[in-house]
C-alpha cells in the first residue's frame, strides 16, 4: 500500500513537472499589403488606356540586416540594446515576406498582374528587375518601427537604372507586436510607391 503511494506522488509529481515545463504557444506574425485597391490621383499607374498594364516586373534579390535575420521578432530596448522575442514570431524568412509584399503592391500600384518574385523566376523577359538591399528593420513597441533601403531599378531592355534610398519611421499606436507588424507594412508600401514611381519614371524617359 505504501509503495502505491508512493507511485502515485511520484506520477503526480513528474505532470507537475511536464506542465511547468510547457513552453508558452508562439504567436506569429506576417506582413501584408496597405495600398488600396484603387489607387489615388497622387499615385498614377503606369497603365494603357484600358486601365492595365503590361508591364513584366520581378522584384528581387532581397537583403536584410543579419541581425534580423531571425524567425523570432529583435525589438529595440535601448540604443546599444535589442531583445529577441522568442514567442512573437513571424510567419515566414523576412527576405521573402518582403519580396512578396512588395510585388503584391506593385501589382496594384503599377496596374499589371506581371509581378513576380526572384525566388520563383529569373525570366529574361523580365521588363524590370528590382533589387532592395533593407539596412534598417527595426521594431520598437509603443514607439515606431523603422525601415531604410537603398532599392535600384533596372530596365532590361537597355539596361537603365534608377537608384534610391526609402527611410521611413512609422509610429506603433501601442505595445502590441501586431502594431509593429502593421507599422512595418505601412513601411514597405511606401519603400513600394518609391520603386513604382521610379519604374514610371523610366517608362517614360523610355517611350
Amino acid at each position: 500500500m505504501n509503495s502505491r503511494i508512493a507511485l502515485i506522488a511520484v506520477l503526480g509529481i513528474l505532470a507537475a513537472l511536464a506542465v511547468g515545463c510547457t513552453s508558452p504557444p508562439s504567436h506569429m506574425y506576417t506582413l501584408s499589403r496597405s495600398t488600396p485597391n484603387s489607387p489615388s490621383s497622387a499615385q498614377e499607374p503606369a497603365a494603357s488606356a484600358t486601365g492595365t498594364s503590361n508591364l513584366y516586373v520581378i522584384v528581387g534579390p532581397v537583403s536584410i540586416p543579419a541581425m534580423v535575420d531571425l524567425p523570432q521578432m529583435v525589438i529595440r530596448t535601448g540604443p546599444n540594446q535589442v531583445s529577441i522575442e522568442e514567442f512573437n514570431r513571424w510567419a515566414e524568412p523576412l527576405q521573402s515576406n518582403i519580396s512578396r509584399v512588395v510585388a503584391d503592391e506593385l501589382v496594384i500600384l503599377l496596374a499589371t498582374p506581371r509581378v513576380g518574385m526572384f525566388q520563383q523566376s529569373q525570366n529574361a523577359d523580365a521588363d524590370y528587375r528590382v533589387s532592395i538591399d533593407v539596412q534598417t528593420f527595426e521594431s520598437a513597441p509603443g514607439d515606431a518601427a523603422t525601415l531604410s533601403a537603398l532599392w535600384t531599378v533596372r530596365r532590361t531592355k537597355d539596361a537603365k537604372t534608377r537608384v534610391g534610398r526609402t527611410t521611413v519611421r512609422e509610429p506603433t499606436p501601442n505595445q502590441s507586436y501586431q502594431a509593429i507588424a502593421a507599422a512595418h507594412s505601412r513601411a514597405i508600401g511606401q519603400l513600394s510607391q518609391d520603386i513604382a514611381d521610379a519604374i514610371r519614371e523610366l517608362e517614360r524617359a523610355g517611350s
